[in-house]
């Protein structure tokens, strides 16, 4: 697969951006890869090649990126070959499990809150504030998700 320059340039943008929320390098941009590519199915050949990263990092990045749930495959009869695509349909479930998990961290941060020593007034006093608005943003954003929706119909 030959890429433009303009597909090379995003490519990195959008693994820069995955990397920058903790995805490692090699799947940050197969993510980069895969938004970009003519063919939404690539094979594992051609994201190797493509992107001249070895064989062993890209067995581990799509390891990664499947069992995150933000890659799927896809074989076809009489094609020994796994199709690798982004499970791009699925992104209304990963923004609620993420909008649950900071639900969780809201939780767990107002337990730590109980537990702290009351002598770290500015600390604390951040904590809260954290607290608050982690509280604000899971009231929030499900409606904001809601009146997008609306907008759609």
């Amino acid at each position: 697969m030959i890429l433009s320059e303009k597909q090379k340039v995003i490519i990195e943008k959008i693994g820069i951006s995955h990397e920058m929320a903790g995805i490692q390098p090699a799947a940050a941009r197969i993510l980069g890869l895969m938004y970009v590519a003519d063919n939404p199915e690539l094979s594992f050949e051609e994201i190797t090649d493509t992107l001249k990263i070895s064989k062993s990092a890209t067995s581990n990045a799509l390891n990664l990126l499947l069992n995150t749930g933000q890659v799927e495959y896809t074989t076809y009869l009489g094609d020994r070959k796994r199709y690798f695509r982004l499970k791009i349909s699925n992104w209304k479930d990963a923004f609620s499990k993420r909008v649950e998990g900071m639900t969780a961290f809201h939780t767990l941060l107002e337990e730590v809150l109980t537990i702290r020593t009351k002598e770290t007034v500015e600390f604390n006093q951040s904590l809260e504030e954290l607290i608050h608005f982690l509280n604000f943003v899971n009231k929030e954003l499900p409606l904001l998700f809601e009146r997008w929706q609306k907008t759609r119909k």
